[in-house]
């Protein structure tokens, strides 16, 4: 389906500005290799070849030792087939991920205690946690639920948000009273008591936590979308959807919806933000999903408590600067590139 001129423009503006385009593709290539972490960073191989058979352990069952001609039959340790290949000498061989550690794997070493700073012949590139696991991996991997998390929460948020508010705009009168009244009350509700109550009874898992901040982060987007609904409902297109017998959810869902996509475009982003950083609040103080799952708020937490081992507080710093930093350019590009008012070329 073709863009209608208007939205053409307005993409092209986007792409105008060049901090919040650029800020965008950064984003889209770190949550592509999020999602497509296990070939980047993982402790499966990506392809071992062995008795000219090659295998793919990355998306595949678990392979026991012994199918490599090792003795266990627990899952295979792909970096010591490596080594055992290369000592053979037979003409097997294995592909590792640049990567080659997954989140939860504890690279212990003998004599030593972890957490180790950062190496490249052990391929730590940015060190170890207090337990071994590889910090790179746990970044990775800790970024890909973050996002989904934040992406998830947001669309919880604007489907009730966006819906009650175009409600409360469109009727007025009783009806918007009523519920700005519940909505006033349901704001003064200290969610975040509400989180360490519930995590004290039950382990919250994903969308357990997701669902518990979505029943309190729709009112924000919501009152946006009452006044910009009360605005709309007065316009010719409306009164016109009204004169052909139009039903009040067409009207609401057909046409005022569509109608304020450029504001909840606009302050998408910033949600995205908002719910990046209250998982890895929630995590630092340790209320949020739990362990051992990847976590940038337990990397916080333990770059606080290791404050000699700077690798660990600096890399999830660092991490969280360059993504909400690139979130925060893209939605002040997409304000201002849906801003009617805007008409100036940014180089």
């Amino acid at each position: 389906m073709l863009l209608n001129p208007l939205t053409r423009k307005k993409i092209q503006r986007f792409k105008s500005i060049k901090r919040g385009y650029y800020s965008f593709m950064l984003l889209f290539v770190m949550i592509l290799v999020s999602f497509l972490a296990e070939v980047f960073v993982n402790s499966r191989a990506l392809v071992v070849c062995y008795n000219n058979k090659l295998y793919f352990p990355v998306y595949a069952d678990m392979n026991p030792g012994k199918k490599f001609g090792l003795d266990y039959d627990y899952e295979t340790n792909y970096r010591q087939l490596k080594k055992h290949f290369k000592d053979e000498n037979k003409g097997n061989w294995v592909i590792l991920p640049p990567v080659p550690y997954n989140a939860l794997e504890n690279d212990l070493k003998q004599d030593l205690f972890p957490p180790y700073p950062p190496s490249f012949k052990e391929r730590h590139y940015f060190g170890t946690d207090n337990v071994g696991r590889d910090i790179l991996a746990r970044l990775v991997y800790g970024f890909r639920i973050a996002i989904s998390f934040s992406l998830l929460l947001l669309l919880f948020d604007y489907g009730i948000g966006v819906s009650i508010g175009s409600v409360m705009g469109y009727f007025g009168g009783k009806f918007d009273l009523f519920f700005q009244r519940i909505i006033e009350i349901w704001s003064n509700v200290p969610f975040l008591y509400v989180i360490i109550i519930i995590s004290s009874i039950i382990v919250p898992g994903f969308i357990t936590l997701v669902l518990i901040m979505a029943f309190f982060g729709w009112i924000g987007i919501t009152w946006t979308i009452r006044t910009v609904t009360y605005k709309e409902k007065a316009r010719e297109y409306v009164l016109a959807a009204k004169a052909l017998g139009a039903s009040n959810s067409r009207i609401i869902f057909k046409h005022i919806i569509p109608n304020t996509i450029s504001i909840i475009v606009t302050y998408a982003p910033f949600a995205v933000s908002g719910g990046i950083v209250a998982l890895t609040s929630l995590d630092y103080l340790g209320f949020g999903l739990p362990p051992p799952t990847p976590s940038w708020g337990e990397l916080i937490q333990q770059g606080w408590t290791h404050m000699d081992s700077w690798w660990i507080g600096g890399s999830v710093i660092g991490a969280m600067t360059v993504t909400l930093i690139a979130v925060t350019f893209i939605g002040e590009a997409v304000r201002e590139a849906f801003d009617p008012k805007m008409y100036s070329t940014y180089e």
